[in-house]
């Protein structure tokens, strides 16, 4: 598929300068780009590799002579990085799923499979499930019974879908994820060694027998609109009430968010970020990569944990944070450079000790 410096520039609401109907096949670095390529010098830094390229349009910086640089036509975008939002959504085909439902698709009479649908090959939709119009399901995906599934939503080969189950518009699932297991939710005839163990804050607690005993998940998940959820990435379904993930939300792969958790709006969470069990997040929450959360806590809106972060008790709304225990991050860098300087400070102490030890033994 070819695009046309104009039709790119409107996409992006930018500006195009040159030849406006010069058309492209793909995008590339400007070092790498041939003459079908659409060269991507955002900034100043990249002007040689243009000249190293074979590129004859570019986006490039604002205040940029594109006609300088060889060009014959140009995009002049204000904030390259939201351009690249537009530009990778305008050239990216998705999947190729074919319209309809493939022979080899397994589909309950009692589903509803909503207008426009394209269900891949060997997909499995659960009784009474309700997939939406225009909805794209890949590959070995499977929804169980009683989901419901928004419209135009893609769901990539792998994906899972539990029962009862309820996502919102435009969701999007990479491969392998699975919303709607079952809560990790295990617990004792008798108080257990990790119940003791919590209650003695630390301290020894003795050995006894531990029968774990599930308690079952009788809650669903419910999603919002446009959220989406990265490969291998799990939630779980909540034990009486739904685990929520909020409008707009998304997370990063290999992401989990354990029974009852609720996560607001806008937020985001990286790559192996793990929340226990019934914790709230809040609104626009960004969450690094590796970052973990205890269970039972609030962390408020606009909260930012840098990666690594380790959240044991509630957070503040608006504050940054990083470490192990998480702090605010002024205050862990403070310490981290101050952990740097403890062998000087040990070496600066044993040598005053030491003049004072042979004044004592001359006494």
């Amino acid at each position: 598929m070819r695009f046309t410096i104009g039709d790119i520039a409107a996409a992006l609401g930018a500006t195009a300068f040159g030849d406006a109907e010069l058309s492209v096949a793909g995008a590339a670095e400007p070092a790498s780009a041939g003459p079908d390529d659409l060269a991507l010098a955002m900034d100043p830094k990249y002007a040689e590799g243009l000249s190293q390229g074979r590129a004859r349009a570019a986006i490039v910086w604002d205040g940029a002579d594109w006609q300088a640089l060889g060009l014959e036509a140009a995009i002049v975008v204000p904030r390259p990085r939201y351009a690249m939002s537009g530009l990778t959504r305008l050239m990216d085909p998705g999947p190729e799923i074919a319209p309809g439902i493939h022979a080899s698709a397994v589909v309950d009479p009692t589903a509803e499979v909503g207008e426009g649908a394209a269900i891949g090959p060997f997909v499995v939709i659960g009784p009474r499930a309700r997939i939406g119009a225009g909805a794209r399901i890949a590959s070995h995906a499977s929804i169980a019974e009683d989901a419901v599934i928004g419209d135009h939503a893609l769901i990539h080969s792998g994906v899972r879908i539990g029962a009862r189950v309820r996502i919102g518009a435009r969701f999007i699932a990479q491969p392998g994820a699975v919303v709607g297991a079952d809560g990790f939710s295990f617990v004792t005839p008798e108080k257990s060694r990790v119940e003791e163990a919590r209650h003695a804050r630390g301290q020894e607690v003795g050995a006894r027998n531990a029968a774990w005993t599930r308690i079952h998940s009788l809650g669903t998940v419910e999603i919002g609109d446009d959220v989406e959820v990265g490969a291998n990435s799990t939630i779980d379904r909540g034990t009486i009430r739904a685990t929520r993930v909020g409008d707009r939300s998304k997370l990063d792969n290999l992401v989990h968010l354990g029974h009852n958790v609720v996560v607001g709006e806008d937020c985001l969470l990286c790559g192996q970020t793990g929340i226990a069990g019934s914790t709230v997040i809040g609104n626009r929450v960004v969450l690094g990569g590796q970052v973990g959360v205890t269970d039972n806590i609030f962390i408020g809106d606009d909260v930012v944990a840098g990666g690594g972060t380790k959240i044991l008790s509630k957070t503040p709304a608006g504050r940054v944070i990083l470490g192990y225990p998480a702090m605010k991050m002024e205050q862990y860098l403070e310490a981290s450079r101050n952990w740097r300087r403890l062998p000087r400070l040990f070496e600066d102490v044993r040598a005053l000790k030491n003049p004072v030890s042979l004044r004592d033994e001359d006494d």
